[in-house]
Parts: C-alpha cells; sequence; structure tokens
C-alpha cells in the first residue's frame, strides 16, 4: 500500500485522499490477518505446521487475483481481507515452525530470517512499486493509468508460488510428529536436520529424550490445551506473548511502513517515493547483525535497547515538527492528506528524514526480529500453536487499529502523535525491564525452568542448557536412551525377576 499512495492513478481511480477512507482500505488487510493468526493454530495442530503455511499460499494467491483486478473500493477491500487471512496464518506459524526445526544455538537466527525475509519482501515490493508508478506518464501525470498499482499487486503472487511448491520438499515439524506419536518420523527428521541424518548421535538421542518426557508430562496432566492455556503459570507468559507483539505495533513502526510518504511530504522533502525508499534499504541491511548476533546478544538487551532508541528519536522528529512546521495551507493538491507541512526549513526537513532513518535502523537491529523470536519460543510444546496464535493476533489487532487511525491522526494532531508513541516505547522499556527474562541458549523444553524459577525477569542470567548435559553423558556412557520407538509401537515390557 505504501507505494501507491504517492501515484496520481490510485487516487484519481479510488478517489482517496487520506482520511478514514484510506485507513479503512489500509487496516483491511491486518484485520483478515487478526482472524487468520486466531485460526492458524487449529489448522496447524492437525494438519501441521507445514500444511498451514501451504494454504496460507493458497489463499494469498486468492487474495492478490482480486485486488490486481478491483474495480473499486468494495473489491480491494474483499482482496486485502482474503489476503490478510493468509499474512495471519503464515506470521503466526511460521515462527513456531522455525523454532521447532531449529538447534537452540541459532534458533533466534533462524526464527528472525522470517523478519529479514519480511524486509526484503518490504524492500522489492516498493521498488516493483515505484518502477511501476512510471507508467503512463510517471507518479505525477494525471492521465497515469491504473498499471501503476495492478502490476504491484498482481506481483504478490510470485512468491507465493514459489513457497507454495518450495514447501513440498521440506519436512514436517518434527515437534509435531512426535505429538502424533510418529516418533520415527520425528527422530528421522531431528538427525536430518541436526546430525547428518544419524539417529544414534548422541545430540539426536538427548534431544529426543527430552522431547518424550516433555510430552508425557503433558500428557499426564490430562489437560486439553484450553484448560492449558488458563493456568497461572502459562497465563503470565501468554500477557507477555501478547504483549511483546502490542508494543511491536506501538512503537510507532507502522507509522513509518504504511504512511512514510506522508511523513516525507509532511517534512517538505522534494521526492517523497524516492526519499522514503533509503528506509526500505535500512531495514533489510540492518536486521542483518540482529540475525547474526541474536543468539550472542540474547533478546532482553536488544528488548530495551530498542525500546529507548524509538522512544528518542519519535521525541526529537515530534518537537522539530511541533516548533519548526505550520498549518497546510493546501495550496498543492499533491499535500491534501496532511495538515501538517515545514517550508523553508531545509535542514530541519533533513534532520526529520535523518531520525526516521534512525529510527527504521533501532527497530531493525532490535524489536524487529525479536518480537517474533521472543514468542514463538517460550511456550510448552501442548500450547504452543495456540498461545502464538493469540500473540500474532494480537499484533494483528493493533495492526488494524492503527493502520486505520493514523491517516486521522496525522490530519488532526499532526506532531503530537509522535509524542505518543514516544511514550508507548517508554512503558515498552519498562514493562519488558521488569517482566521479560532472558532465553538464549534455552531448548524449547527448558522454557518451564526459565520461567517458573522465581527469579525477577532482571536477575535472570542463563546458564548451561540441561540438553548439553545429557549430551555428554550420553556421550560418556553414564545415561543410556534406547533407540525410538516406531510409530504407535509400545514400549518393551521388562523381564520379570524370578526368585
Amino acid at each position: 500500500m505504501s507505494g501507491v499512495l504517492g501515484t496520481q492513478a490510485y487516487t484519481n481511480y479510488f478517489r482517496v485522499h487520506g482520511g478514514y477512507r484510506q485507513g479503512g482500505i489500509t487496516c483491511a488487510m491486518p484485520a483478515g490477518s487478526f482472524f487468520g493468526a486466531l485460526s492458524s493454530s487449529f489448522i496447524a495442530d492437525k494438519l501441521s505446521r507445514k500444511t498451514t503455511i501451504q494454504i496460507a499460499s493458497v489463499v494469498w494467491i486468492i487474495g492478490s487475483l482480486l485486488q490486481s483486478t478491483s474495480n473499486g473500493i468494495a473489491l480491494l477491500v474483499i482482496g486485502r481481507i482474503i489476503a490478510g487471512l493468509s499474512v495471519g496464518l503464515g506470521s503466526a506459524i511460521v515462527p513456531v515452525y522455525q523454532a521447532e526445526i531449529a538447534p537452540k544455538e541459532i534458533r533466534g537466527r533462524v526464527i528472525s530470517l522470517q523478519q529479514w525475509a519480511i524486509t526484503w519482501g518490504i524492500l522489492i515490493q516498493y521498488f516493483i512499486q515505484y518502477g511501476a508508478s512510471f507508467t503512463g506518464g510517471g507518479p505525477n501525470n494525471p492521465k497515469q493509468g491504473s498499471a501503476a498499482f495492478r502490476i504491484p499487486w498482481a506481483c504478490q503472487m510470485v512468491p507465493a508460488i514459489i513457497l507454495l511448491i518450495g514447501l513440498v520438499f521440506f519436512p514436517k515439524s518434527p515437534r509435531w510428529l512426535a505429538a502424533q506419536d510418529r516418533w520415527d518420523e520425528a527422530i528421522q527428521v531431528l538427525a536430518d536436520l541436526h546430525c547428518g541424518g544419524d539417529i544414534n548421535h548422541p545430540r539426536i538421542l538427548a534431544e529426543y529424550r527430552e522431547i518424550e518426557e516433555a510430552l508425557t508430562f503433558e500428557r499426564e496432566l490430562a489437560q486439553s490445551s484450553v484448560e492449558a492455556l488458563s493456568q497461572h503459570r502459562i497465563l503470565k507468559r501468554i500477557i507477555l506473548g501478547m504483549s511483546i507483539q502490542m508494543w511491536s505495533q506501538l512503537c510507532g513502526m507502522n507509522v513509518m511502513m504504511y504512511y512514510i510518504v506522508y511523513v516525507m511530504q509532511s517534512a517538505g522533502i522534494g521526492d517523497p517515493l524516492l526519499t522514503a525508499s533509503i528506509q526500505y534499504i535500512i531495514n533489510v541491511v540492518l536486521t542483518l547483525p540482529a540475525i547474526i548476533f541474536l543468539d550472542t546478544w540474547g533478546r532482553r538487551p536488544l528488548l530495551l535497547l530498542g525500546s529507548f532508541g524509538m522512544m528518542s528519536t519519535l521525541a526529537v522528529s515530534g518537537a522539530l515538527q511541533g516548533a519548526y512546521g505550520k498549518p497546510n495551507p493546501h495550496t498543492n493538491h499533491d499535500l491534501d492528506a496532511i495538515s501538517w507541512v515545514i517550508t523553508g526549513h531545509p535542514a530541519v526537513s533533513k534532520g526529520i528524514v535523518a531520525c526516521s532513518y534512525l529510527f527504521v535502523a533501532t527497530f531493525a537491529v532490535t524489536w524487529g526480529p525479536t518480537s517474533w523470536t521472543y514468542p514463538a519460543e517460550i511456550f510448552p510444546s501442548k500450547i504452543r500453536a495456540k498461545a502464538v496464535s493469540l500473540a500474532t493476533a494480537t499484533n494483528w489487532g493493533w495492526n488494524c487499529a492503527l493502520a486505520f487511525a493514523v491517516p486521522p491522526l496525522l490530519w488532526k494532531i499532526n506532531w503530537k502523535m509522535y509524542m505518543i508513541f514516544a511514550a508507548f516505547n517508554a512503558v515498552a522499556f519498562i514493562h519488558m525491564f521488569l517482566t521479560a527474562p532472558e532465553t538464549k541458549g534455552k531448548t524449547l523444553e527448558e522454557m518451564d525452568e526459565v520461567f517458573d524459577s522465581g527469579l525477577p525477569a532482571w536477575r535472570s542470567v542463563p546458564k548451561g542448557s540441561r540438553l548439553d548435559q545429557l549430551e555428554k553423558e550420553i556421550e560418556q556412557g553414564t545415561v543410556k536412551v534406547d533407540a525410538p520407538r516406531a510409530a504407535g509401537s509400545k514400549p518393551e515390557p521388562e523381564p520379570e525377576t524370578v526368585s
């Protein structure tokens, strides 16, 4: 949506000039994503994580077709809602799938690859939109044709087709297979992923034992997944996961992604489309350090530093706009979507653009990857899909609200909106400091120890993993782990003792 907002073709065809109408069109996709995320766990628990992502690919193709052929706002909104269902399914289950197949040492890196892929998708799509804007005379030509927005919306189908076909060659989640008592397949997938196919490797036997013990404990509790969700010890984690996804939206990144063209126009930038494109490049490049070092730096420091950095850049940007801006005289038809502009202060305009770039850079290094990694790894196997779907639905619920509210907010309170988001980041900093313990270096099965230890979050220090110790004991022969049983088979009875 961001790339077409600055084109005459989109404005003329759909007769949209910001405000509630544009907010409604934009928020249609996150609204669909909200319901897609809520339904994702039921599909993923029944059909597998892999199949759910393939279903999301098919739904996305349908949504893209409707958008690219839309003849009015109604069909465009329907297409965005359907595509949003796909985004909800995928964004909830992809991190779960990644968490369940990744070794603990690089789990953060693997999950954060999703965020890096998202930034690449945003960047590529933005430049497709920018290139398509020159069809029919250029972005500001009143006779520009509808190809300027139909080409980008049709191109969205390409990655979905690649994903749908590519997943045929991917394995199912070993933890989902284990939960279905398909142990022979589960152990083989673990071996293929982590130890070159050797099912008798000590690491695989240790991981198998951990998964089996965790599943046995969950089954002995004889609780449904819904009952497990309401346990006090689990409910705290669910609230934490939902809060992280909420703060990832209330930090203000939505403004910089959906409506960056409006921000650049308000700052008095000559070519807002081109200037905005630089921040998408920053988003891609600076997500990479987080991917490489997330498992070294840890999750907690990035959440805290990110909140402080984004609070600072938003406060400076808002202060500059409040001090040097003025009401829009509406002498330029292209600026009808904004009510506050800066003119005659090129240094201030550059300062606002710099703050925007610094804000995006801070988010890319910190909250961008961490906000997807943390909720995907903190829940027990039995409720992981459902708990992550609740956290992801929270993300899309706030995304929807902000996508709808930001255009009228920019119009009514203009620069004060930046101060509101700066305040949200300040509250997020305090919240994360008090409630988010460190999880790096722990297996998924060890998260209960992390959260049930009784230590306050700010005193949590990651120590050695139980999996490493168990692997060492198996290697030394002090602990014996029998080879995994075949799917559906029962353990052999112990021999009777004859006296």
